[in-house]
């Protein structure tokens, strides 16, 4: 198995879940008591968001490709950023090393194609819903992406930084969320994004009226299917 690389932290709770994923994935790939090749570095997250608040894209950039080179140098035969926002900066990352960068994006937008779905609502955080880093990336897949209104968006994104990246559920910002899902589908969305790796901690199928595309869930499998993909075995569900 080729050893992946994760640049996580952004927030160490959703990074936990990789972890596991590529784990639970890796188990049922190979069976027994195997488990994933993997490295982790874990940023400081409070230095990278005070960067995002500030606009300083840059110098986020430079943080993460460094952490990059440094899971080269440990022996990484693939790097992911493990958040969707901070994709922002993939560029910059990708232009660090000299292994491959699986963008969590590219896989999103191929298990949405490989559902047969087209027009999907997006869920994350300010940066990802309204910025076309991200979305220009999903659109460039081939798929038509929706966003909440200006109240949505503000719902959505203060739930996952002032919640979730704290490790809080809240039963109020599930009904919320599932409001704002609800008016996507009304808006024509067949499916939903849950584009942030901490709304999976919030959200899953059950809350939402058409399939969930959980990006943690999906970037996992998609990185043990890279790391397994010359062996026999055949690659894991993304689906919850």
């Amino acid at each position: 198995m080729r050893t992946i690389g994760l640049i996580g932290g952004m927030s160490w709770e959703s990074t936990a879940e990789y972890y596991r994923l590529l784990n639970e994935f890796t188990r049922e790939r190979l069976g027994g008591l195997h488990s994933a090749r993997c490295v982790i570095y874990s940023v400081d997250f409070a230095e990278i968001e005070r960067l995002q608040v500030q606009g300083r894209w840059t110098e986020a950039g430079e943080i993460l490709a460094a952490a990059a080179r440094a899971l080269e140098a440990a022996g990484a035969d693939m790097v992911l950023i493990c958040t969707n926002t901070m994709h922002k900066v993939a560029d910059r990352v990708e232009a660090a090393v000299s292994i491959p960068l699986l963008h969590l994006a590219d896989a999103t937008a191929t298990a949405v194609r490989a559902s047969g779905l087209r027009r999907v609502g997006l869920l994350g955080t300010a940066f990802t819903m309204e910025q076309d880093f991200y979305r220009g990336r999903l659109e460039a897949g081939g798929l038509d992406v929706r966003v909440p209104d200006a109240d949505g968006r503000a719902i959505v994104h203060h739930v996952i930084y002032q919640e979730l990246c704290l490790g809080v559920v809240r039963e109020e910002s599930r009904a919320a969320y599932r409001k704002v899902i609800a008016d996507l589908v009304a808006d024509g969305a067949e499916g939903i994004i849950l584009g942030c790796t901490e709304i999976e901690l919030l959200i899953g199928s059950e809350d939402s009226p058409v399939p969930v595309f959980p990006t943690a869930r999906l970037h996992a499998a998609a990185a043990v299917h890279a790391a397994l993909s010359d062996t026999r075995h055949e690659g894991p569900t993304a689906s919850r």
